[in-house]
């Protein structure tokens, strides 16, 4: 119900939310134009994209998914697979082994120890081994890539992998992720560092047995590891653009748009006249001034999380809601707000959103513009972010994610968001 945040050295972010319901809301956008548009679902570099109530009915609020389609490495046997979650805070694609029907080669160490891992999000760590699948969406694909099959089915849980266990559908709401944020891999050159370094982020681990304390942290090169799937691909690799249209304050039963790959590689993917804001020093975050001229805090642009999340209670005056809804803010009435989105070169752009009574939103939509909530541990969590723009933001709007180290025809190098 709730968020996740960057992971690693630079995984990312999904919800896991149960059902709620309740009527009303809204959402105004300003600040960055949008590019030029022009996408269409039958581009090849481009994938439809929906938001709805999820698999299986999971009744899933504010979920944006992707169809994507598996097969076994270099051979004609594949399987489609539908509803993983389209994830800007997180690197790779995961999928349940429960809806894997084909039988992926595993990546192994050099021991020949199979490799699992264990991605830490904010509602607990996504568990399971890592296999190699052909893939493609939309008219894009990408050979030989590794990814991450989530279950225990195959090696118990590692002791220390910590959090809630994120294994199978009940703890995951959705039937995978696709995740294409930031990074071109899920943690990069720490998780080669030897197996006992500090500066190892303890997300891979060698499993030589499948009894309990099988599986032990171990050291993997930067090609074995998951990695974002759009860098992998041929050509439109340096980046997505999310496009979904506004939708009314009152939220909307479901909603359509274009997960375009690619950016200035195309006519179709054309930065135009879209605020690009380079990201700090870290690589991960921009800043937030909240409200417009006000105090500034880091944040991030993440497709995953299924509400604004930001600040707290006692800082933006807003009332929390009570019971089942407890993470989400619930003001007596629709509060307009508005912050600044900043760049890490001074770019600058303003925002203007809105927060809804969570309690009154029509339980018969699973889309809302204005479903917002405080962001977990702030300001007491070390490193926690006062802004997590989630899918509300990207309503109405077309956000870009530039890939870290990817060019666009301009020269503009990621990581950067633009919109």
């Amino acid at each position: 119900m709730v968020l996740a945040l960057f992971a690693g050295c630079g995984g990312g972010g999904s919800t896991f939310p149960p059902p709620f319901g309740g009527s009303a809301g809204g959402f105004v956008q300003t600040g960055g134009s949008g590019g030029t548009g022009g996408a269409s679902p039958t581009d090849p570099n481009v994938g439809a994209v929906v938001v709805d109530p999820g698999p299986q009915n999971s009744q899933y609020t504010n979920g944006l998914f992707v169809t994507v389609t598996l097969c076994e490495p270099g051979t004609s046997n594949c399987q489609t697979i539908d509803h993983l979650l389209v994830d800007t805070g997180s690197v790779g694609v995961r999928v349940l082994k429960s809806e894997l029907q084909l039988a992926l080669p595993p990546v192994q160490d050099t021991s020949g120890s199979a490799l699992a891992e264990c991605l830490p999000f904010v509602d607990g760590s996504s568990w399971g081994t890592v296999n190699v699948a052909d893939l493609q969406v939309g008219g894009e694909a990408a050979s030989s890539l590794p990814i991450q099959v989530i279950g225990e089915q195959n090696y118990p849980i590692a002791f220390d992998c910590v959090g809630t266990a994120i294994t199978d559908f009940q703890t995951l709401g959705a039937n995978g992720i696709f995740g294409v944020g930031v990074f071109q891999n899920d943690c990069g050159t720490d998780c080669a560092q030897p197996a006992t370094s500090f500066q190892n982020r303890r997300l891979y681990y060698a499993c030589s047995s499948v009894l309990s304390g099988g599986c032990q942290v171990t050291s993997v090169p930067v090609e074995q590891q998951v990695p974002n799937p759009v860098a992998a691909f041929p050509v439109d690799n340096n980046g997505v653009i999310i496009q979904l249209d506004g939708i009314p304050a009152g939220g909307a039963p479901s909603v359509s748009g274009l997960l375009v790959f690619g950016i200035g590689t195309q006519t179709n993917n054309e930065l135009g006249g879209a605020t690009v804001f380079p990201l700090d020093t870290v690589g991960v975050y921009v800043g937030t001034a909240f409200p417009i001229g006000g105090t500034q805090y880091t944040s991030y642009l993440d497709s995953g999380s299924n509400g604004l999340f930001f600040l707290n209670s006692t800082t933006t005056h807003l009332p929390m809601c009570t019971g089942n809804l407890k993470d989400f803010y619930c003001p007596s009435s629709t509060t307009s707000l508005s912050a600044t989105v900043l760049g890490a070169d001074g770019s600058s752009a303003n925002v203007n959103f809105s927060v809804a009574n969570a309690s009154r939103l029509a339980a018969r939509n699973y889309a809302f513009s204005n479903l917002a909530g405080p962001m977990p541990g702030f300001p007491s969590g070390a490193g926690i972010p006062g802004f997590d723009w989630g899918l509300p933001f990207f309503f109405g709007r077309r956000v870009y994610t530039g890939i870290e180290g990817k060019s666009t025809p301009d020269g503009i190098v990621g990581p950067y968001f633009a919109f």
